[in-house]
């Protein structure tokens, strides 16, 4: 019997999220040297996302700190953001993180050249939230 999907971007996902990722040890070397938090955001497309829906992760030093559903206006030293369709391709290994930005497919708010001296550690994010069985917002 398969697991049961959670809503992604729940707070039941981001719990999950992070105790996965806290126990990653390629991210943990990966990003033993990062510091900074990230707003992720599906952006709102007007029909099935009727509002961006926003979560909030606290990375430092390889740990994620906190994690929790980010307000309207909230800020971060980071935030990516794109459509659910792009979220999706992500989550299933068709969209690098990374090049994703390059092709415009996600955009980023905060320094682009730090980021992009920690491509392994967002690989492994991903890699991490590909473990969670997801139920995404336009699926029944």
């Amino acid at each position: 019997m398969s697991e049961k999907k959670v809503d992604f971007f729940s707070e039941q996902w981001l719990k999950k999220y992070q105790e996965i990722l806290n126990k990653n040890a390629a991210y943990k070397d990966a990003a033993k040297d990062w510091e900074g938090d990230f707003i992720f955001q599906i952006d709102a497309d007007g029909s099935t996302v009727k509002e961006p829906a926003r979560a909030y992760i606290d990375l430092w030093h390889g740990d994620c700190r906190k994690v929790a559903l980010a307000a309207p206006g909230q800020k971060a030293a980071f935030e990516y953001s794109g459509p659910l369709k792009n979220w999706k391709l992500l989550l299933a290994g068709q969209i690098d993180p990374i090049k994703g930005l390059m092709a415009r497919k996600f955009t980023l708010k905060g320094d682009m050249g730090k980021v992009m001296r920690y491509t392994k550690a967002a690989a492994e994010l991903v890699a991490t939230a590909v473990k969670i069985p997801t139920k995404f917002p336009d699926e029944k």
